[in-house]
């Protein structure tokens, strides 16, 4: 089975995307000192400004103006906002209050959520051991309640709001630039009005900051913009369960960090839980890579 140039395009998206998310918290961690409320404020207003000056340059306003045009769409956007800040907001309390492991973890859990997804509303084909898979991660995590009596919420909310966030956005007819743009419009006036008014923080002044704590602030725009910017544009051109592969990268990268380099416990649940996401993805990939090079046998011309 040839892979399409969209295809192509689509994997060098969704690759790019992961390696900015699995690297992310490291920018976070240097604003620890900040509050997690206060850089998700910066994230909506300078990924705001930073995709209006994109739109505008390549004159593509128009495209943002024919969405404004259909209320469905507009108000399917508001969900995906909201879902979108959520997921922001946690991910950065996560990174700067030792709960990268959970950030990581969600991350694993987040591709088998998406076949199962795919499988739900997108019409696309539950192979049998992408069913064993899903059920094994469901197993680790049933054992995690009842021999630990935790729960994964961490995890399960990153994942599960940037899993329902993915499959909406591949179901909405907008392209990804003018509706990341819209999103962040949306969410612009609680962040505006969380700044003035709620956020009383040593460092809510920009005029009392070091250039640097404000470099790193006005940054949270490109941090967040550029890899959601991938993972959209990967969503439009790939298949959703295709999508799933990729984002090991980012959870992998994660995990490395954490207990590499910023001191995180990998105790025991955490351990079984693990490996129980660890083992189903290692046999969704199998299977993944078994059913390619079947397609491939079958469309190969014959001598």
């Amino acid at each position: 089975m040839s892979i399409s140039s969209e295809q192509k395009q689509g994997m060098l998206f969704a690759s790019a995307a992961f390696l900015m998310w699995g690297l992310a918290p490291i920018y976070f961690k240097l604003l620890d000192n900040v509050a997690a409320m206060e850089i998700l404020v910066h994230r909506v207003v300078w990924s705001f400004l930073f995709l209006l000056v994109i739109v505008v340059t390549i004159k593509k306003w128009h495209t943002v103006v024919r969405v404004l045009k259909q209320p469905k769409l507009v108000m399917m956007l508001v969900v995906t906002a909201g879902l979108l800040g959520f997921n922001w907001g946690l991910f950065i309390w996560s990174v700067n209050n030792n709960h990268m492991l959970d950030a990581s973890l969600g991350y694993y859990i987040n591709p088998l959520l998406n076949v199962l997804l795919g499988f739900l509303f997108l019409g696309e084909r539950l192979r049998r051991w992408q069913g064993v898979a899903v059920a094994l991660a469901i197993s680790g995590v049933v054992i995690q309640v009842i021999s630990f009596g935790s729960f994964p919420v961490i995890a399960f909310s990153l994942a599960s709001s940037f899993a329902v966030y993915g499959l909406l956005r591949k179901k909405l007819a907008v392209d990804s630039l003018p509706g990341l743009l819209l999103e962040s419009l949306i969410l612009l006036p609680a962040a505006l009005i969380y700044w003035f008014y709620f956020m009383q923080s040593p460092t809510s002044d920009l005029a009392l900051n070091t250039w640097q704590l404000n470099a790193l602030l006005v940054s949270a725009g490109i941090v967040t913009t550029l890899p959601l910017l991938c993972f959209t544009a990967a969503a439009k051109r790939l298949q959703y369960t295709t999508l799933g592969f990729f984002q090991y990268i980012g959870p992998s990268l994660m995990f490395l960090l954490a207990v590499s380099f910023y001191g995180e416990t990998f105790g025991v649940d955490r351990m079984i839980t693990f490996a129980c996401i660890w083992g189903a993805l290692a046999l969704f990939s199998w299977d993944s890579y078994r059913f390619a090079q079947k397609a491939k046998l079958r469309t190969a011309p014959k001598d």
